[in-house]
């Protein structure tokens, strides 16, 4: 090889660049604080978290097919029509694109809804937050039965 054509070579790839690294582990974290409220705040029925930490869009899909927006969501678990006693989040992944965020996990629970009983639960869960001016907001949410 010519010499010109080596440093024309060289030249090129110095000018393409790396190719980008993945979003380090600390661009998650406000994503990990954020479903971390939300376990709280359902745990806890508390309506003024709920009702912060998702948006004005939210679609909330359960395991059964039934949908809710904001408000549904937020009194469903406020007013306890929906309790939980326990939850804990397994095998979470989160991809972080711009100011959306795509959480999946499995979340296991314990139930005690009126008039059902206790129950435990397993569920495939994928959340979508947005990030707002004020934080991340819960805009979508689907759970789906696991095999």
């Amino acid at each position: 090889m010519s010499t010109k054509l080596i440093l024309a070579t060289v030249i090129l790839m110095a000018s393409c660049g790396t190719p980008s690294a993945p979003s380090d582990e600390t661009s998650v974290v406000p994503i990990e604080q954020a479903v971390d409220k939300l376990v709280q705040a359902m745990l806890q029925a508390d309506s003024a978290s709920l009702s912060g930490l998702a948006s004005d869009k939210l679609s909330y899909g359960h395991s059964s097919g039934k949908i809710e927006n904001k408000s549904e969501f937020v009194e469903t678990i406020a007013s306890g029509a929906s309790v939980f006693e326990e939850i804990k989040i397994e095998d979470q992944h989160i991809d972080i694109e711009d100011n959306t965020a795509i959480v999946r996990h499995t979340l296991l629970a314990r139930t005690n809804d009126p008039g059902k009983g206790p129950a435990d639960i397993r569920l495939g869960i994928v959340l979508v937050w947005t990030k707002a001016s004020d934080g991340w907001k819960l805009l979508a949410r689907q759970a789906f039965k696991l095999p």
